[in-house]
């Protein structure tokens, strides 16, 4: 990976490579001043006792200086150990002790109140450099000539199989366990998908970064950009992202489909409070409509003609928040949900839906613009294999497949297979194209009293798809019959609220207000149109507050931890069957 930053430098060494907001203006940084800085730190951690072969910590959000430490700790010949800015001093001491990390770059005051209280019972991690107390600068102060050096020696014998990174996995249940992922892993991934989306990775590109990059889905949009030239900019948060899309305008973005729930939400919130909230519906159907017709080859005239008048009335402006220039979305780390898909591609950005896990360094499956099909996560990648279980289980194989968990070989035995099959977990059919799509995990499928098999997602991605719907959680294992737990979007629910006259009603006394309950039951009625009656929602309860990762219930990618909710909520539940529904 460090060769192929090496190789933009020789091409393009005034390309901006970087970008970080400053003001109200994103500042470019050039790929050479790029390398500079990374060579730099290299030659500093160097000089403060890392060895080839050793794991160092980044325990950082997502901002510029992860991108130069994690280019700085392979330079050095050594491995990124990524731990999220929201991991616990528990989760932190796991992983540094698993890992056996010899240095830790903390993030700032916040991350090292996390570490400092379990800093004596990691006794290997030695070194800790703190960016917002001037990591980077120290760290130059360092670098000698012979440290610089010896970055260029390292550098030169990184071979395809020397660890790159440590990520682990956040899991829903129990201690993470780290991935091991290659040098081979990242430049493997990098050529297949720069071949797969040539369109969208070429150096007139720019994305905005804002998923945590110690998740793999943004580490390997990293390599990517990197290596091919896209422009990063890095975003100052999720909740500036309004403002930051339009300063920097991205050719694509990518995202969880949280976040594309959250635009098209707050987009109909919006309609709905300056009284248009039947246009924007209007115009929704016939976005959809107009996706379905391209995706069927064939769309009414009626259809097209609506399509351009809203176009101008309110697909421009869905266009616009995400800055004027962006054609295209990839979206992954959960199901998006094909009537989110078909609103967005009708309104004129189209979601290109992908799928992967940690273990095959994000990308296994991906639509692209010339071959997309809304509802599926696409086609395997070039260079990639995917079959079906007899089960169901999704497997794959490919260059992208990690070579097993870190010290787990138990662990490692159960999803790799010998002749490289990896067992996602996952749960999906290939259609007679080659589309693949998700119709649950493994793990997480429910068997109802009566047998019946469940799987939670069809409904979950459905109900979410309500302007007022945070979360759900399906349940009803070995139970009479299927139910939710649903947790409210509190962005949304004021401004819904005061549409419907309820402005003076207490905010702990929505979630059990008639009009609240009804609009989620009109969630549940389009989730279970979905499904058979046998797997239909009966029965569900809004929770007092949503789920987060702080609150334990969320993993860091926005997935709920079900036997966390399950325990917590574990008396509503009861009285959901207590009840009978």
């Amino acid at each position: 990976m460090v060769q192929q930053l090496l190789k933009r430098v020789d091409e393009a060494p005034n390309h901006p490579a970087l970008a970080y907001r400053e003001g109200d203006v994103f500042v470019n940084v050039s790929t050479a001043e790029m390398w500079e800085t990374v060579r730099e730190l290299a030659a500093g951690l160097i000089a403060s006792g890392i060895q080839q072969g050793d794991r160092v910590a980044l325990h950082c959000a997502t901002r510029i200086e992860f991108t130069y430490f994690d280019y700085a700790i392979w330079a050095a010949g050594a491995a990124t150990t990524t731990i999220y800015e929201t991991s616990s001093s528990e989760q932190v001491q796991w992983i540094l002790s698993d890992s056996g990390s010899v240095a830790l770059i903390s993030e700032n005051a916040d991350t090292m109140a996390v570490y400092e209280p379990i800093a004596d019972g990691v006794p290997e991690c030695r070194t800790v450099f703190v960016i917002e107390d001037g990591a980077i600068g120290e760290l130059r102060a360092m670098a000698t000539e012979i440290t610089r050096a010896e970055v260029d020696r390292r550098v030169a014998e990184i071979g395809h199989d020397d660890l790159a990174t440590l990520v682990y996995t956040s899991g829903t249940t129990g201690m993470p366990k780290g991935c091991v992922l290659t040098h081979y892993n990242f430049a493997w991934e990098v050529h297949q998908l720069g071949g797969s989306i040539a369109e969208l990775v070429g150096e007139g590109d720019r994305t905005l970064m804002f998923l945590p990059l110690a998740h793999i889905f943004a580490r390997a949009v990293q390599a990517v950009a990197v290596s091919r030239g896209v422009t990063i900019g890095y975003s100052t948060g999720i909740p500036n992202l309004l403002e930051e899309l339009p300063m920097f305008k991205p050719t694509w973005v990518f995202s969880v489909p949280r976040v594309f729930e959250k635009v098209y939400n707050g987009a109909r919130q919006r309609a709905d409070a300056d009284g248009k909230g039947r246009i924007f519906d209007k115009a929704a159907d016939v976005a959809i409509a107009y996706s379905q017709g391209l995706q069927r080859g064939k769309t009414r005239i009626s259809t097209r003609l609506a399509h351009r008048v809203f176009d101008r009335l309110v697909y421009a402006k869905i266009r616009a928040l995400f800055g004027g220039d962006t054609q295209y979305a990839i979206s992954g780390g959960a199901p998006l949900g094909a009537r989110l898909g078909h609103f967005f591609r009708g309104a004129g950005v189209t979601i290109l839906e992908g799928y992967g896990l940690t273990e095959t360094t994000a990308g296994a499956t991906l639509n692209k613009p010339d071959a997309i099909k809304v509802g599926t996560v696409g086609r395997p990648i070039q260079g990639t294999s995917i079959r079906i279980a007899e089960d169901g289980e999704i497997l794959i194989k490919g260059g992208q497949v990690f070579s097993g968990y870190w010290k787990n070989e138990t662990a490692t035995r159960e999803v790799l297979a010998d002749d490289g099959w990896f067992s996602s977990g996952d749960l999906g059919v290939l259609d007679d194209e080659g589309f693949l799509s998700i119709t649950g995990r493994k793990k997480e499928i429910i068997v109802t009293a009566s047998g019946k098999n469940v799987a939670p997602a069809v409904l979950e991605d459905r109900m979410r798809s309500n302007v007022l719907v945070s979360q759900v959680m399906v349940v009803g294992d070995a139970k009479p019959f299927i139910a939710a737990l649903v947790t409210l979007d509190q962005d949304a629910l004021g401004p819904w609220a005061a549409a419907r006259g309820l402005e003076g009603v207490p905010a702990d006394e929505l979630p059990t207000h008639d009009k609240v309950i009804a609009e989620v039951q009109s969630s549940v009625d389009y989730a279970n149109k979905a499904v058979s009656t046998a797997e239909a929602i009966k029965a569900f309860r809004v929770l007092p507050e949503d789920l987060s990762i702080a609150g334990g219930e969320l993993t860091p990618t926005l997935k709920v931890k079900r036997s966390v909710v399950a325990a917590k909520y574990a008396d509503v539940i009861a009285e959901i069957y207590a009840e009978g529904g």
